[in-house]
């Protein structure tokens, strides 16, 4: 089947052939594939013929990919068969090339370039319609096919696209394995180059808070301080305010520092969460709060990481406790196929379904009523990443909240980045 084309469409069809083309990567001099090769034989046998050929049509030239019974070549468009019958979407079998009007002056017909009788082919189509070229077989002598025969020769050249196809697919995929890699190295040195920055400043910038800090606490002790009440605020104001700032350089440094190595040992859950609630009894005495566990599972891990992750989680169970209502945490786990899951449920203020996402971003905050520097959950979401896990948030069967984490329980290889123990991020919930 021809169909008639525009010059518009003619032009935006070569454009299209070009580009696939292009992107198949079959206009170079390397030797033919083994799977064409293997394609172009069967074709040659299927049909009883002596010669086939896989040809691909440029705007100027007839490209022969891989062919049975003569040499691969290359000819000027206006010579080829297949050229002239490129636009049929269908086969064409034309027993007697020398009788038919399409071919019988063209010099692979007349003696000049060769003397085929026999001539049948099929497109080569990409999956997005475009016809690159056609698998054909020829013979000297006349002759006809079976219908069995033409219906191999179609599928045949189907399987031909279905190879440059793969080979492409294969080459995009190295391609993207290639970025991935670089793009990993590339993180891998902006990990280090950051705790490297964040060291050096949270270091310069340590001098003077400590001498704020130091200069404000000696000021407040001053007799001329200490009978006034509005220098006394000021003086108190200005101490506190060095002291948040101090705990905040802390936290940006731990969650800069998440990009290293990971240290992985079986670690106790309960025994970590033992070493939390010990630190924390200060702050759950002054509030009232209890925290009870079911029992908890050990697990391929880095310690001291965790023992940020449940510090801060527990810590947030209880700061985010509602008014007149003392804090309940309960510390759950589930073995979960090649997972443990652990919860840690409260019963406090709880959190939006919007904003359950929100909360693991970096300086973002929730609730500003309580306060925090909007970096605890972000290094928290990062170390549990780091492992291969997962955390969200999801509502609780009353009031309040369950953050749940995710741990494989073997270890997961991987080359990429690992986060360093961090000096633990702080308490914060943000």
């Amino acid at each position: 089947m021809t169909i008639r084309t525009s010059a518009s469409e003619v032009l935006e069809t070569a454009r299209r052939r070009d580009d696939a083309l292009a992107d198949y990567g079959v206009l170079g001099d390397d030797p033919p594939q083994r799977e064409l090769q293997a394609l172009v034989d069967i074709a040659a046998q299927v049909c009883a013929v002596p010669r086939a050929a896989i040809n691909i049509i440029t705007a100027t030239q007839q490209r022969q990919i891989a062919t049975t019974g003569f040499a691969a070549s290359i000819c000027a468009r206006e010579d080829s068969m297949c050229a002239a019958v490129l636009d049929h979407t269908d086969r064409v079998v034309v027993a007697d090339a020398s009788l038919d009007a399409r071919f019988r002056e063209n010099p692979f017909v007349t003696g000049i370039l060769g003397n085929v009788r026999f001539y049948a082919s099929a497109p080569l189509t990409t999956p997005d319609g475009v016809i690159i070229g056609r698998l054909c077989v020829f013979d000297p002598q006349p002759r006809e096919l079976l219908e069995a025969q033409e219906a191999a020769l179609v599928a045949i050249a189907e399987r031909v696209v279905d190879v440059l196809e793969l080979r492409l697919r294969t080459r995009e995929l190295e391609d993207s394995l290639h970025a991935l890699t670089q793009t990993k190295d590339e993180l891998h040195r902006s990990n280090e180059a950051l705790s490297v920055f964040a060291g050096q400043v949270s270091h310069d910038l340590r001098t003077p808070l400590t001498a704020i800090m130091a200069s404000t606490e000696m000021l407040g002790q001053q007799p001329g301080v200490t009978g006034n009440a509005w220098s006394e605020r000021l003086v108190a104001t200005a101490h506190r305010s060095a002291t948040r700032m101090a705990g905040m350089i802390e936290q940006i440094l731990a969650h800069a520092k998440v990009g290293a190595e990971l240290h992985r040992t079986d670690t106790d859950l309960a025994a970590v969460l033992a070493s939390v609630l010990e630190d924390l009894a200060p702050t759950l005495e002054a509030r009232g709060a209890t925290v009870v566990s079911g029992g908890l599972p050990t697990l391929p891990a880095d310690e001291q990481q965790l023992y940020s992750v449940l510090l801060n989680l527990v810590s947030n169970a209880v700061k985010y406790a509602r008014p007149d209502v003392a804090p309940s945490v309960r510390v759950s786990s589930e073995h979960c196929g090649d997972s443990w899951r652990v919860e840690v449920h409260d019963n406090g203020i709880g959190i939006s379904a919007a904003d359950r996402d929100r909360v693991f971003e970096l300086f973002n905050r929730v609730e500003t009523s309580v306060d925090g520097s909007g970096i605890g959950l972000a290094t928290v979401k990062r170390i549990i990443e780091a492992h291969g896990g997962a955390i969200g948030i999801r509502s609780a069967d009353g009031p309040g909240t369950v953050v749940w984490f995710e741990l494989p329980a073997e270890v997961v290889e991987d080359e990429g980045t690992r986060p360093d123990s961090p000096d633990g991020p702080g308490p914060e919930r943000d």
